[in-house]
């Protein structure tokens, strides 16, 4: 079925982040790097995609997540990261980055509750006010009076010294990526200028200190110089954004899953048009540059690139699998098993089946996606007993 059009007032949002994109450029001299427009698209203060009041989770959005989906991802994440609060003790804490609907932090922290492993806090960094304001709603409404008390909202890291588990589903994709091409064997960056129809198109400019490096260390671990012609996206901040985000936690563990590739994957040399797509009503695009503000963005992670920063950082590896594997390891079955024992009706063990298939098969995210831990000072290797693909980043 076609997705109804698109109404006035959802056109005139997205012709006023246009029109202010336009300016921005106009002010930088012509052009901006690709980062920036994204980084504009998806957050412009009121305009952004993530900043706007339009739905963007489930079935009536532009794309599910895993705890759309039901509660069993967020229960087997508890399954993993309780091992972890109970070893840190009491003041141990969470901080999920990026909250979406609220729905995970919901069940994650009902489920930790059930499981004797509340946090003192859960924070939940989210830039977005309307998402805060939803997820507020959400966790007020679902959860008992004394564990909705202990979950708090940040604009940015913790602000202390802090002992707990981070964690981030679907958040390294919507990072703001800058884009580099490769002509003549030298290492240009794209920009986006203004087109003459009114919209955006992009432009080569040479790559800057930090980006040219960056680039020529995928080379050296491909073993080849990158084809002619060659696009694609690349995080050179990412390091830094890990330490950042991590702030000043001092005992505990950083779990993200997303979807993505190993680096070897990810840089082969047919998907020399690199990962960079648009994901609107369900249906992906290729053109980035349509609806400003209406529909998400998105690049694919570079794991090993993960990898790379989080023991940077100063955090120990603690395992790399894809997301059917880690639910498998924190028992899918064992949750999935105590909800049909609840179920109303066959209906609705049906639909608990049908989540776990959508969250574990090759076909729906159980491959697609993976997930990728560290530790510091504490076990938490126990979350990746089955499936290991480290040897692969």
């Amino acid at each position: 079925m076609s997705a109804p059009p698109l109404s006035e007032d959802a056109l005139a949002h997205s012709e006023r982040l246009r029109a202010s994109i336009h300016a921005l450029i106009a002010e930088a001299g012509g052009a901006i790097p690709f980062w920036k427009f994204m980084e504009l698209a998806l957050y412009a203060p009121g305009l952004g995609y993530y900043s706007a009041g339009a739905t963007k989770f489930g079935a009536a959005g532009d794309f599910v997540t895993a705890p759309e989906l039901g509660s069993l991802f967020a229960e087997c994440i508890a399954e993993a990261i309780a091992p972890v609060l109970r070893e840190l003790g009491e003041g141990a804490q969470v901080l999920e980055v990026g909250g979406g609907s609220g729905a995970f932090a919901a069940d994650a922290l009902a489920h930790l509750a059930a499981l004797d492993a509340a946090p003192a806090r859960y924070a939940i960094l989210e830039p977005s006010a309307d998402l805060r304001e939803r997820q507020r709603t959400r966790l007020a409404a679902q959860l008992p009076d004394a564990l909705f008390a202990r979950v708090q909202w940040l604009d940015g890291p913790m602000p202390d010294d802090w002992n707990g588990v981070l964690f981030a589903n679907e958040v390294v994709d919507a990072l703001p990526t800058p884009r580099f091409a490769i002509r003549g064997g030298e290492v240009y960056e794209e920009y986006v200028v203004a087109a003459p129809d009114g919209g955006f198109a992009t432009t080569l400019r040479p790559a800057d200190a930090l980006l040219v490096p960056a680039v020529r260390h995928v080379e050296r671990q491909r073993g080849a110089p990158l084809p002619e012609g060659y696009r694609s996206e690349l995080l050179p901040q990412l390091p830094y954004w890990v330490q950042a985000v991590a702030g000043g936690l001092k005992r505990g563990a950083l779990l993200f899953v997303d979807y993505g590739y190993t680096r070897s994957e990810y840089y082969r040399d047919d998907r020399s048009e690199g990962t960079l797509r648009a994901f609107h009503r369900h249906q992906v695009s290729p053109d980035v540059f349509a609806l400003p503000g209406l529909q998400d963005l998105t690049a694919s992670v570079d794991f090993t690139a993960l990898a790379e920063a989080g023991t940077g950082a100063g955090f120990d590896f603690a395992g790399y699998c894809s997301q059917a594997s880690l639910l498998l390891g924190n028992r899918i079955d064992a949750r999935l098993a105590a909800h049909e024992a609840q179920a109303a009706d066959e209906a609705a063990r049906y639909a608990l089946r049908q989540q776990v298939k959508k969250l574990t098969l090759p076909g729906g995210m159980g491959e697609a996606f993976q997930a990728i831990g560290f530790a510091r000072d504490v076990d938490f290797d126990h979350a990746f007993l089955v499936g290991d693909l480290s040897h692969r980043l």
